[in-house]
């Protein structure tokens, strides 16, 4: 808990906590992670996309990965992300305080990039350690002008060596994170901790209703094109698919033109995301809403014109590794699917994963009352060291 209060000071916007990749903020925080990191006994190191790795020896040759991402979106809280690689080496420092060796090393990973807050491109850290990093990413720009690839090369990376960050020893055990829930479920059933299920598959959107723009004043009710009112009764639409329980759909951007007081609505934009543990039942909703739509530009004499933005299908944890989170649990422990994403979904494509989430109080994030409990920290740190036990077991 102390140590995310410190990484909360690592910031590029006094007041609040924004701490984008490949920043001097990040830099910072590099330098206090890899400080805890070495006083858990840790080797660490950095690679070229801005990843922190730092190993823990075993007596054998396999490795397990624990890990989360330090990485924020703007005036974010102190837990997500930072509170996973916290707990991480908190585990380890029990291991290296009891001059205990595992029969497998344990590698800590503080991804560079999850929030995509400076560059609009997510997981940039584990796409690279998956092998999945995109080369032509390093055209995009900041909100200066920056390359991604100045960025890179300003923090001490080399943007034309991000491929060898790919993980290049033998299949890695497992990739197992601890998070902030960032939903309400743990608090509602009382519960300091859980484990996840599935990472929701997310359908994303841009929608743009076509009218036309007139004067407020002159144009009759019956002849108008508003773009607002056919956009309106969507965003109505969107809002009830929270009569199914196993999906999530969201308007969270809406602009508006011209955007005058005394003028017709003559376009909305719009963002449409639909997320789902269930990959058809997410595919089933889109095509539902997304032909809606389509019957109320009809109905209200708009165009209409859909964009797909991008799509993630349903990641399951592994079967394995959430049995053995159960156990280290104990008596009521509980499973949730995640309709956040999270690094494991680039993981999965070269380990098994497994989640353990932390109760946050009232299910918020990515807001500054973000909040967990020392208790509820305690309990994760505990159950993590007894899954490492487990595992070591098998």
């Amino acid at each position: 808990m102390e140590r995310c209060d410190v990484l909360a000071t690592c910031t590029e916007e006094p007041g609040r906590i924004t701490r984008p990749f490949a920043s001097d903020a990040m830099r910072l925080a590099h330098q206090y992670v890899q400080d805890w990191m070495g006083q858990a006994g840790m080797t660490a190191r950095r690679d070229n996309i801005g990843n922190l790795h730092a190993r823990y020896e075993g007596s054998g040759d396999a490795t397990l990965l624990l890990g989360s991402h330090l990485d924020s979106v703007r005036d974010a809280g102190r837990y997500d992300g930072p509170l996973g690689v916290m707990v991480a080496i908190a585990a380890v420092q029990r291991l290296h305080d009891a001059g205990k060796q595992l029969p497998f090393a344990v590698e800590v990973l503080a991804f560079a990039d999850e929030e995509g807050l400076r560059f609009g491109s997510a997981y940039l850290g584990s796409r690279a350690v998956a092998g999945r990093f995109d080369p032509r990413d390093l055209e995009r720009t900041d909100s200066r002008g920056v390359a991604m690839a100045e960025a890179v090369q300003a923090f001490g990376g080399d943007p034309s060596k991000i491929g060898e960050d790919r993980w290049s020893g033998d299949r890695p055990l497992a990739y197992v994170e601890v998070h902030i829930e960032q939903g309400p479920v743990l608090e509602s059933l009382g519960l300091p901790v859980g484990v996840v299920s599935a990472i929701a598959g997310q359908s994303r959107f841009e929608i743009t209703f076509t009218g036309e723009a007139g004067h407020a004043g002159t144009v009759p009710m019956a002849q108008r094109r508003d773009a607002l009112v056919g956009a309106s009764i969507f965003v109505e639409a969107v809002d009830a698919v929270r009569e199914n329980p196993d999906l999530v759909a969201t308007v969270g951007r809406l602009s508006v033109r011209p955007g005058a007081a005394n003028v017709i609505p003559g376009e909305v934009n719009l963002s449409l995301d639909v997320r789902s543990p269930d990959d058809e039942k997410r595919e089933v909703e889109c095509e539902h809403l997304l032909k809606l739509a389509g019957e109320i530009a009809r109905r209200r004499n708009l165009e209409l014109t859909v964009s797909p933005v991008s799509e993630r299908p349903a990641v399951g944890c592994s079967p394995r590794m959430i049995a053995l989170l159960l156990k280290a649990i104990g008596e009521g422990a509980v499973e949730v699917p995640s309709g956040a994403g999270h690094d494991g979904v680039y993981m999965s494509e070269i380990t098994e994963i497994g989640m353990l989430f932390v109760r946050c109080k009232g299910g918020i994030s990515h807001n500054p009352a973000e909040s967990v409990t020392a208790g509820d920290v305690a309990v994760a740190i505990d159950v993590l060291g007894r899954f490492l036990q487990l595992l070591a077991e098998e």
